[in-house]
């Protein structure tokens, strides 16, 4: 086939037809068959003479030229495509190293197997023309909900047509066993979008917790408008779900509006999601309260937080506890979910026992190491005394507090409980010291003697160890693997060494070590300040 005045337009009018088809650029199209055009005068005159073709984008005229540029003698390789400033000189007049030397070359006869070539070639350029367009179309709209018709299954995932390309939902962002014919309609989330070999690839959800808050802002015009806002979800897909909501209108119930009147709202979302039953709890900002909330229905009688391990106890009445808990650990588990915290569930009696076993643990301590009898340690505790360091240290007065409790009393209950605490402390900086310990070490303030042993047995013997350690090796902390949060242990973890306490004492150590500058800590906290100062006023 050759490129005629007869078929110049058509080559234009195929350009147009593709492009409208598959929604792309007709300049794409042209490209791409100019790029086939090069590639069968390539077979025809050489493949190693660089032949381009440039389509005119009004008349349809296709013109075949050949390149060559000039090149250093020694760089001389492809003589197809390249020469020498000599050689160049019979076909220029002033030829400079990089100039190019263009000369037009006769149409090419395209036959079968270059006809079929420049096929592929324009088929490929307009697939990933294609490609670029859809990734550009839903790279934004990831975090939206999309409605689209099932096209087919592959291996239990979905593929679903949405419109300007397709997108999978694999099997384990399904809903329970739900299962899809051809040309149902389906609505899914748009979890993902990446931009891979074979094209974009949409990645959809109908399991995601954001799919349930998308469904509800569709639902609930406040939501949708900002005068209630979705603070946290957690599902067990197709099963159950628990959804906090807060409102900034102190006119409107959160709770109330997202049910609807006769729980119109909430039901469409339930319909939704294959009947999954769904509760709406206010949000507060108190945690404890907050998980009051999210154990609903069950009662709980109390909350204990400790902030630091990201850890809740909740003490529920007997009765109360298979509620609590609910079947196979759901509602305990989407409360943690929602939460944001490891709930520990147990009974009154349970908690009764507990702290029964706390009160016979210190009632014997300050019996064995203040030679007190039981009936005295048990004043001590009951008073709130939990070990040596505040018998030893509190103020005279709040031994004296005590009942039978006298001046000359409470003075020999400090002296026995520092002879105690101070004989420990010298046993323990011995120890530390057969261990290989530093005076370097052992003179930093802020370490007590039990801390440097405790350190040694670390082999942590030096300031520069010491230096070198990380916060949390020093007061421990919490990390998710697959999903749960796991305990660090810290070195001084035993000490109820707080992370700030650990960062503090290490950035000390290694300003002593010259190792930083307090000049550049003063700088990056100025830094820091007007940071949050600027985050501030946009809030404002």
């Amino acid at each position: 086939m050759a490129i005629t005045s007869a078929n110049q337009l058509e080559l234009l009018q195929t350009a147009e037809a593709v492009a409208r088809e598959k929604m792309i650029e007709p300049g794409l199209v042209i490209e791409a068959m100019e790029e086939s055009l090069a590639r069968a005068a390539k077979s025809r005159y050489g493949a190693e003479m660089d032949i381009r073709v440039s389509i005119d984008r009004k008349t349809g005229k296709a013109t075949f030229t050949r390149v060559r540029t000039v090149v250093e003698d020694d760089e001389l390789e492809n003589y197809q495509a390249e020469f020498t400033v000599e050689q160049a000189k019979q076909y220029m007049s002033d030829p400079q190293i990089g100039d190019t030397f263009v000369e037009e070359v006769p149409p090419v006869e395209m036959g079968r197997i270059a006809a079929q070539s420049a096929k592929q070639v324009i088929l490929q350029k307009v697939r990933e023309a294609e490609r670029d367009r859809q990734f550009e179309e839903f790279k934004d709209r990831a975090g939206t909900i999309i409605n689209g018709v099932v096209k087919r299954e592959e291996y239990g995932n979905v593929i679903v047509d949405v419109g300007a390309g397709e997108a999978i939902l694999r099997r384990n962002e399904k809903i329970g066993r739900e299962s899809y014919r051809p040309n149902d309609r389906i609505r899914c989330y748009i979890k993902d979008v990446r931009r891979e070999v074979r094209g974009p690839q949409i990645f959809l959800s109908r399991t995601a917790p954001e799919f349930m808050a998308e469904l509800f802002k569709m639902e609930v015009p406040e939501i949708y408008d900002g005068i209630i806002e979705i603070k946290a979800v957690a599902r067990d897909p197709g099963s159950r779900a628990k959804i906090a909501v807060i409102s900034y209108d102190g006119s409107i119930d959160p709770v109330g509006a997202c049910v609807g009147m006769r729980g119109s709202r909430v039901q469409a979302v339930v319909n939704e999601l294959q009947g999954e039953k769904i509760d709406i709890i206010p949000w507060n900002e108190d945690q404890p309260t907050f998980l009051v909330n999210a154990l609903q229905p069950a009662e709980v009688s109390k909350v204990v937080l400790d902030e630091e391990a990201g850890k809740i106890e909740v003490v529920v009445p007997e009765e109360q506890l298979s509620l609590a808990i609910g079947r196979r650990g759901q509602n305990v588990r989407l409360a943690s979910q929602l939460t944001h915290l490891d709930i520990d569930i147990m009974t009154e009696e349970e908690e009764s026992a507990r702290r029964q076993k706390e009160f016979e643990a210190r009632t014997q301590l300050f019996m064995e190491t203040l030679d007190l009898d039981e009936f005295f340690a048990q004043l001590l505790v009951s008073e709130g005394f939990t070990n040596l360091e505040e018998v030893a240290y509190v103020e005279l007065d709040e031994l004296l507090v005590i009942d039978g409790v006298d001046d000359s009393t409470a003075q020999e209950l400090q002296a026995r409980a520092r002879d105690y605490l101070e004989a420990k402390a010298k046993a323990a900086l011995e120890n530390a010291r057969a261990l290989g310990v530093e005076d370097s070490l052992v003179e930093f303030d802020g370490l007590s003697p039990q801390m440097i042993e405790a350190l040694a047995k670390d082999d942590v013997k030096t300031l520069e160890d010491f230096a070198t350690c990380a916060d949390w090796e020093l007061a421990g902390g919490w990390t998710t693997v697959d999903g749960e949060r796991v305990k660090d242990d810290g070195i001084l973890e035993p000490f109820d060494m707080s992370l700030e306490e650990a960062q503090n004492l290490v950035m000390t150590a290694r300003i002593l070590l010259g190792w930083v500058d307090p000049a550049d800590l003063e700088a990056e906290e100025e830094t820091e300040e007007d940071a949050d100062a600027e985050t501030v006023e946009v809030g404002a």
